[in-house]
């Protein structure tokens, strides 16, 4: 099997040759339904339009006045659940490869130095972000062309949120993120990171010193199960991904390895693992296949790098290095050991600085993005509804627009 590089791309970028082949498959549908079918709305029918008549400069211009993050969603959306699931392509022979044809115009556009988001007027006073992940930086985007003054305040020492500290460097380089994130601070947002809302500034104070506040704080912890808490030489998933990512893939890899979990954060951990180096790696889910929660895309890259993927179980005992599962509806046990167990089951949000806002287990319920507190809003994961990161893009602008409804109103009374 050949070996891959942690910090070399995983899946290839399209040359222009072949990213104007495959943009001249699209039939050109008058009412596309990729483009519906778009979270963020970035509108995949106009820019596939675009670049199958050359004008890459326009495509890159599509997908920016609607996305934020279009390099990093090109990278890690799961496309063949949206976009291209609506893909009338479909019915002939296989769907647009839409996520790479995205990755091509937005690597044209960093490569031309091409400048489209310009500096914001800040008229419409100050608005607070809390957290710089990505609902937080679309939201700040969306904010500044409206004309606000944005500070996002994030507690780690750079900003991107799980972008820069839980997915893996081959599917999303480093300098992607980074480069997205100084379009950002040129329109003239200002992040100020290690401040965490609670410890170096008050909500209070943020209430006080702004017209609104937006919460974007992520699930940045990883769920435990009790079964597991004196597993040997068990780690939580989120936090071997950030481990292994602060390190540039230069850390101890085990000879063996149990992924507990069938989401793509699992599938993260698993080809990390594999690519890596560790020569054993097996995946177990509680979920059957025809339900597994990880997209396509990553579950048939953990499967092509060598993951061993058991679906249908559940742990029911653990001794030392060796767990026991029990299948979800045939009779019978599963006993597997491993030198490194890994818990993928799931991840839990900080919300004790935000009492104000009457926050759940993980999440904020809100009314059209506003909480409980009217000054203050939530977008994100900390909401209810899908955790990817186009869902969290799509959640920042409607929470942004809603801040501006609101304040508008407020101004006219």
């Amino acid at each position: 099997m050949p070996q891959h590089n942690y910090l070399e791309e995983l899946t290839p970028a399209f040359t222009p040759l072949l990213a104007i082949k495959e943009a001249s498959r699209c039939l050109l549908c008058h009412d596309a339904p990729c483009s519906q079918a778009c979270p963020a709305q970035t509108d995949p029918g106009k820019f596939i339009r675009s670049i199958y008549f050359r004008n890459l400069k326009g495509a890159a211009e599509t997908i920016r006045e609607n996305n934020a993050l279009g390099a990093v969603c090109a990278r890690v959306c799961p496309t063949e659940k949206l976009c291209q699931s609506g893909c009338s392509r479909s019915g002939i022979d296989k769907p647009i490869d839409i996520a790479r044809l995205q990755r091509f115009i937005t690597d044209f556009e960093q490569q031309t130095a091409m400048k489209i988001y310009q500096p914001g007027t800040k008229t419409l006073g100050k608005v607070a972000v809390i957290g710089a992940g990505p609902a937080g930086l679309q939201a700040s985007v969306t904010l500044s062309n409206l004309g606000y003054d944005v500070t996002i305040y994030e507690k780690q020492a750079q900003p991107g949120g799980w972008l820069r500290h839980g997915i893996p460097e081959f599917r999303l380089p480093q300098s992607v993120l980074d480069s997205e994130i100084v379009r950002i601070v040129e329109m003239g947002v200002q992040i100020k990171c290690q401040c965490e809302v609670g410890k170096q500034i008050s909500l209070e104070q943020l209430k006080t010193e702004n017209r609104a506040v937006l919460l974007t704080v992520g699930l940045s912890a990883g769920a435990m199960l009790p079964l597991f808490k004196q597993a040997e030489n068990m780690e939580i998933a989120v936090d071997f991904l950030q481990r292994a990512r602060q390190a540039g893939g230069d850390i101890a890899i085990a000879q063996s390895a149990l992924i507990i979990g069938g989401g793509d954060v699992a599938m993260d951990v698993a080809s990390t693992l594999k690519m890596l180096g560790c020569p054993s790696v097996t995946c177990v889910a509680r979920e059957e296949l025809a339900e597994f929660p990880a997209s396509q895309k990553e579950f048939a890259s953990a499967q092509a790098l060598g993951v061993s993927i058991i679906d249908g179980f559940t742990p029911i005992d653990v001794a030392g290095n060796k767990v026991t599962f029990k299948h979800a509806r045939l009779p019978g046990a599963l006993t597997l050991e491993a030198e490194h167990i890994i818990l993928a089951v799931g991840q839990q949000a900080h919300l004790d600085a935000f009492t104000a806002v009457q926050p759940q287990r993980n999440h904020i319920d809100t009314q059209g993005y506003q909480t409980a507190d009217p000054v203050i809003f939530a977008a994100g994961d900390i909401i209810k509804g899908d955790k990817t990161v186009v869902y969290a893009v799509k959640t920042g602008k409607e929470a942004a627009q809603a801040i501006h409804h609101h304040l508008e109103g407020a101004c006219s009374c």
